[in-house]
């Protein structure tokens, strides 16, 4: 059964981006490591982990590709869920800190302390324990994205009025974490990690198992999704993004199928989240803000959506294009999301990748059609010949 799962998902650029990732996995933690400072062939530790931060982005847009790109879900709210993922990992590395805080309290963080708080709150409980933690990771999401789906996709909400749900569901979580009484560091957020599973967090060599874990999960999300769209599944998935009345029509349970889709897209953004936080060393509440999530949709429109891969390429460039314009010219950098936004709706519709492949199907159109030409040419020639010769 997992070989037949493994097999579905396999074809050619799936395997070539699966093997890029567990190439630079190896690649880019080695040079880090093993390389001298003053090597041309060095990795910076910041770099490594801005890198690594790519990688959390570019998981988050795979996720969304995932509703949006095969289902024809528009969620502007899949930076709630990114949040929620990488709160519950916070949780976890603030418990870890213990005694070693500024006010030195082994039970309550500081911010705690500093507002007065009595006694953990029951939420926290269990969050010193990294099973727990992950499984918050996947459980908090995706509970969220099933309620919300359960609700939404009942009542048959598609479309626009589907996209402002998902936006009024992140601005609303992120008014609700931004209030002290929520136990979760107000505006502050959770930081000042110190170790995660017994390693520093700022050590080289844990940010070098965090970048290669963040690639490799990527790769394994890649190979689920490829799995998932590849399957009798998927071709219903597509159906129900192109004529969601027709795959109704005949009998399929529309709403299970979108429900089932968004969960699992749900769970991917909170790994993504979990990801992110140790790496960054940081998590407040303007992740939740809507702003992030209508960013995740630039990059999957730019690397293409539908595709699997052109998200991931899109986090990528575009987040390494904010990384040099907020450097350099910081001022203008909204004006060149936007810019990009508008040229790829207007001249690349597809995104990236899926210009990409469209050129290259319509050139192989065009191969076949004039091999057939040729060939109805060919044999036309051949019976011109025979009637001659009679």
């Amino acid at each position: 059964m997992i070989s037949g799962f493994i097999f579905r998902a396999l074809e050619g650029k799936i395997i070539v981006a699966i093997a890029v990732l567990l190439g630079i996995a190896a690649l880019v933690p080695a040079l880090n490591l093993l390389t001298a400072p003053d090597s041309a062939l060095h990795i910076p530790t910041y770099a490594m982990s801005l890198f690594g931060k790519y990688l959390c982005y570019a998981l988050l847009a795979l996720a969304l590709d995932l509703v949006w790109g095969y289902c024809g879900i528009l969620s502007l709210g899949h930076g709630a869920f990114f949040a929620l993922g990488g709160y519950a990992m916070g949780m976890y590395l603030m418990r870890q800190i213990g005694p070693r805080g500024v006010y030195g309290n082994p039970v309550l963080p500081d911010f705690m302390v500093f507002l007065n708080y009595k006694e953990l709150p029951w939420f926290w409980y269990g969050m010193d324990w990294f099973v727990v933690a992950i499984a918050m990771v996947l459980l908090v999401p995706g509970l969220l994205a099933f309620v919300f789906g359960w609700f939404a996709f009942r009542s048959r909400v598609n479309g626009v009025y589907l996209s402002i749900i998902t936006q009024a569901m992140t601005y609303a979580l992120m008014l609700a974490f931004f209030r002290n009484d929520m136990g979760f560091g107000g505006n502050n957020g959770l930081t000042d990690f110190k170790d995660i599973l017994g390693f520093q967090v700022q050590a080289d060599g844990t940010r070098a198992v965090l970048f290669a874990l963040s690639a490799i999960v990527l790769a394994l999300c890649l190979l689920i999704s490829s799995a998932i769209v590849r399957s009798k599944f998927g071709k219903v998935l597509v159906g129900v993004r192109d004529a969601e009345s027709r795959v109704r029509f005949l009998g399929f349970r529309v709403e299970n199928i979108k429900l089932f889709t968004f969960v699992v897209s749900a769970m991917m953004a909170g790994i993504a989240g979990a990801l992110f936080v140790p790496q960054v060393g940081i998590i407040n509440p303007g992740e939740f803000a809507p702003a992030n999530s209508i960013e995740i949709v630039v990059w999957t429109a730019v690397g293409g959506r539908g595709t699997l891969i052109g998200p991931i390429i899109g986090a990528v460039l575009v987040n390494a294009g904010k990384s040099f314009f907020t450097g350099a010219f910081p001022e203008f950098w909204l004006y060149a999301l936007g810019s990009l936004f508008i040229f790829v709706t207007l001249f690349l519709p597809r995104g990236i990748v899926g210009t990409v492949q469209h050129g290259f199907k319509a050139r192989e159109a065009m191969k076949a059609a004039t091999d057939a030409e040729k060939g109805r040419a060919d044999v036309g020639t051949v019976a011109q010949t025979v009637q001659a010769a009679e």
